[in-house]
């Protein structure tokens, strides 16, 4: 096992012990973590192994219980993000922090404590997102814009910032590979510059790839630190989990494929507004026992795709069947009904409601399919309760305490909610 030296002058930051608990939870027990200058650094664990807890330490969001954290040899006390971003720390958070009504240099505006002329930030918007090869358009709407270039505002807004370290929490899950190749440019491009980051993800070949060094956790406890370039993925899955991971495969032999469950006749639909893409002709029939991908670069249409499907924009009858019964013109609530599930891909704010319980958002999404969630106009608060303790049970979606409110969960652990 590698382990870090504390010593030299290019430590940037050193984590000491640092404790956190919530509730009978201990999420983050003890943990030692160093960070240098020009280094990208993976922090890797299972959903719920405590790496969020921590970065937030370093970025001021939440109170260490114990320990301590040191900055360019100094002990520190980060209070707040603000006193984070003073010393030189940055984070981009897995969920978006964006006023959709607002627009590009509106949101980075209210990020920075000195913006200045909106017309000057504009400027400095367009030349630091190109020279970094995240290219925005201050102008734009964020409500308009897709989840990829959303991502590019939350890194772009903290580049302005200028900042010696970043933190970035899981930053390819709404990427798509070519947008996350730019993004491993822009990462390599700011280490050669000197800049440390602290790099979360779950995508072992990304890290192997990117990554100088590695420091695993495991149930809120530093297990191992490794350089991952050295390792495998499989490797490196194996030190998250304590276990050798089986490999998943689509296997040799194609499963016998029932009748159609989903089928699309010539499904069309003109964009919605002037950033949103047309759906033209699109005809699909998906089988039971049937996996099938729809692949493409963001913005070609995925999201209307998922849109018109899901009842969220409604298109003529016969263009959407579920079961063979014509629903193009159908509500969420009636295809819900008809055994269809739905996850889209934000799932804080799309998927969940951020600031109701668990149980709550149950009820929202489940109040009218049969699950005697809700009669007369009254909701069964203890049917919801033991649905979600169901949930919690069946997919491990680890938590602080019971029905806590959905913004609370950490990513990978919403996203098993949800």
């Amino acid at each position: 096992m590698i382990q870090q030296d504390r010593s030299g002058k290019d430590t940037l930051l050193d984590a000491r012990g640092l404790t956190k608990r919530f509730g009978d939870i201990l999420a983050n027990d003890r943990v030692d973590l160093v960070l240098k200058k020009g280094e990208i650094h993976a922090l890797l664990g299972e959903n719920g192994a405590g790496k969020s807890t921590l970065v937030k330490m370093f970025y001021g969001s939440l109170e260490p219980d114990g320990g301590e954290i040191h900055w360019r040899g100094q002990r520190v006390e980060i209070d707040n993000p603000a006193a984070a971003r003073e010393l030189g720390v940055g984070m981009v958070f897995q969920h978006f922090s964006l006023f959709e009504a607002l627009t590009v240099v509106e949101n980075i505006a209210l990020a920075l404590p000195n913006p200045g002329n909106m017309n000057d930030l504009a400027k400095r918007i367009e030349s630091v997102s190109r020279d970094y090869g995240l290219p925005l358009n201050p102008s734009d709407i964020v409500a308009d814009l897709p989840v990829g270039i959303r991502q590019r505002i939350e890194i772009v807004r903290c580049l302005l910032q200028e900042p010696q370290l970043i933190i970035m929490d899981e930053p390819t899950s709404v990427l798509t590979p070519q947008e996350a190749d730019q993004l491993f440019l822009t990462l390599q491009r700011l280490a050669n510059e000197g800049c440390a980051v602290l790099y979360i993800s779950h995508r072992l070949e990304e890290v192997k790839r990117i990554c100088h060094h590695a420091t695993i956790l495991r149930h809120g406890q530093v297990v191992r630190e490794c350089d991952p370039t050295r390792e495998t993925p499989a490797s490196l899955a194996s030190m998250m989990v304590g276990a050798d991971v089986a490999a998943v495969s689509a296997g040799a032999q194609k499963p016998e494929l029932g009748n159609v469950r989903l089928g699309l006749h010539k499904l069309s639909a003109a964009a919605a507004t002037p950033f949103a893409t047309s759906l033209n002709s699109i005809s699909l029939d998906l089988r039971a026992g049937e996996v099938v991908a729809i692949a493409g670069v963001a913005g070609n249409g995925q999201g209307e795709l998922f849109d018109a499907i899901s009842g969220e924009m409604l298109v003529a009858p016969d263009m959407v069947q579920i079961d063979g019964k014509s629903c193009g013109a159908k509500s969420i609530t009636w295809r819900r009904r008809q055994n269809a599930a739905f996850v889209p891909e934000e799932r804080l704010g799309h998927g969940s409601v951020p600031g109701l319980k668990l149980s709550q958002n149950i009820v929202l999404t489940r109040h009218a399919t049969g699950d005697k969630l809700a009669s007369g106009g009254f909701v069964s608060t203890g049917r919801a309760s033991e649905m979600e303790k169901r949930i919690k049970r069946n997919f491990d979606v680890r938590m602080s305490h019971d029905d806590p409110e959905a913004r609370s969960l950490s990513g990978g652990n919403l996203q098993k909610f949800v």
